[in-house]
């Protein structure tokens, strides 16, 4: 299987082909530094992201909020699902954990609101 990325770990957005041959069989070509190799494989064998949203408060208003490390890409709907059902008590401040341990990760504040 072929697989066409662009490499998002440094401003330079390298263009790669990544070749998967076999589970352990991965070539990437067109990276300009070894993290475009390791950003390649990562995203072809286990991709990650990081969840940036807002949550609702009691007073109607959104708080900014966001994961604290990055999650399975593919449990992205269910950690919404989580934050969707939730309202905040007020006060919050930047860096507070919302909501503890989900899918290894915590749901922390990015604003404060009073």
């Amino acid at each position: 299987m072929k697989r066409e990325l662009i490499c998002i770990v440094c401003p330079k957005g390298c263009n790669l082909n990544v070749e998967i041959n076999e589970p352990n069989e991965i070539n990437v070509e067109g990276n300009s530094c070894k993290r475009g190799i390791d950003y390649a494989i990562n995203e072809c064998t286990n991709p990650v992201r990081c969840v940036t949203t807002t949550m609702k408060t009691e007073n109607g208003e959104p708080i900014s909020v966001k994961t604290d490390r990055a999650i399975p890409k593919d449990k992205m709907f269910e950690i919404m699902e989580i934050i969707n059902s939730k309202t905040l008590t007020l006060p919050i401040c930047i860096g507070d954990v919302i909501i503890k341990d989900i899918f290894g990760c915590n749901i922390v504040a990015t604003q404060n609101k009073y």
